[in-house]
């Protein structure tokens, strides 16, 4: 294959040199652009707003929802306190770690810690980390949300404690 690609330089009056000076132009000219759409894989980590528990619900039914929705999302309930519930995400090359602060009257989800999901500082503050993360915790704030309405409604079975 490389023999092929010398020739048809060869046949287009390129030198080897020129050859050379021409891929190592064009890498130049690509390697911008590669690290650019790297660069975007990384958002702003903002914590989801907090979700509203709908009145007259326990405690016991919020930690009910909260687990169910962590559960059914892959992640692992690492910790269990009255008020929160501290939770992790394994992947094949990357982890998550939450907490999940809750009472009767609200839920909120912060981010602790990460490993391989480009979470860095800047130096004006701002936290950044991998554009995934953001979804994950969109996609549990909603399942969270559907979990206390249908428990609310009283339609929602029973979660089996975590292993």
């Amino acid at each position: 294959m490389r023999g092929q690609t010398a020739q048809a330089a060869r046949i287009a009056g390129l030198s080897k040199g020129e050859e050379m000076s021409r891929s190592r132009l064009l890498l130049l000219l690509l390697l911008p652009l590669l690290l650019l759409t790297m660069a975007f894989r990384q958002v702003p980590l903002v914590d989801v707003p907090p979700i509203n528990v709908p009145s007259g619900m326990s405690a016991v039914q919020v930690s009910k929802a909260v687990k169910g929705a962590l559960l059914g999302r892959g992640w692992t309930v690492t910790a269990e306190q009255a008020d929160g519930i501290d939770s992790t995400l394994v992947g094949n090359d990357y982890t998550a770690k939450i907490h999940v602060a809750f009472d009767t009257t609200q839920i909120k989800i912060s981010y602790v810690d990460s490993t391989n999901l480009k979470y860095e500082v800047k130096k004006n503050g701002q936290r950044m980390i991998h554009t995934n993360y953001m979804g994950w915790m969109q996609y549990l704030s909603q399942d969270i949300s559907r979990n206390l309405q249908l428990i609310s409604a009283g339609g929602l079975p029973s979660v089996a404690p975590a292993a």
